[in-house]
């Protein structure tokens, strides 16, 4: 990461999906997401699960647009817009696999909204800085690493737990690389995400 992407002065997405609201995701659609076609054929596939999916994916659509709009916005500086624009490939990709999912087990992925409807949910006429920005990219990542984080101990099966937690450590590191850039202190507790 760039070093000035460190300098900066310290001036929900997820919440559909947290522990309680995202639900336990079946045998099948982890083995979707893991790129097992075995698994996904399995018994455990149901509708319920394609609904959790198209959660996860509509949430990913969100991220994607909160990173667009931070890059349209002309208040990124050149490298803190690279690094956003590689989380927002990040996204893309779990967006991706998720739509694979979603389809493999049968379903519709759920579209994209609109940019406009995206601004409005997320609050966009509120940002008015590269710290805001961040601070909003930084409240998505935290969401998001939570809800993955909250499906894990819902498996069994190694493999399927590994899934989220690569999903969720994405999320982590884009929420930590945010934090550095706002200045904030290191959580002073462990156990800072999952709870």
């Amino acid at each position: 990461m760039p070093s000035s992407f460190n300098a900066l002065d310290n001036p929900g997405r997820r919440t559909a999906l947290r522990a309680g609201s995202l639900g336990v995701l079946s045998v099948a659609a982890i083995g979707v997401l893991a790129g097992s076609p075995a698994m996904a054929r399995g018994k455990n596939a149901s509708r319920g699960d394609v609904d959790i999916l198209n959660v996860a994916l509509g949430l990913e659509h969100e991220a994607i647009a909160a990173y667009q709009a931070g890059a349209e916005s002309g208040l990124l500086q050149k490298p803190v817009l690279d690094v956003a624009v590689q989380f927002q490939g990040h996204h893309k990709a779990h967006r991706d696999a998720l739509i694979t999912a979603i389809t493999k087990l049968g379903g519709a992925p759920v579209q994209s909204k609109s940019m406009n409807d995206y601004a409005a949910g997320l609050g966009l006429s509120a940002v008015k800085s590269q710290a805001d920005i961040l601070r909003l990219a930084q409240r998505l990542e935290r969401g998001a690493a939570n809800a993955y984080i909250g499906v894990m101990p819902s498996f069994k099966e190694k493999a399927f737990a590994q899934v989220c937690a690569r999903l969720a450590a994405d999320e982590v590191m884009h929420w930590t690389a945010l934090s550095q850039a706002l200045g904030d202190a290191l959580p002073a507790m462990p156990l800072t995400f999952g709870g």
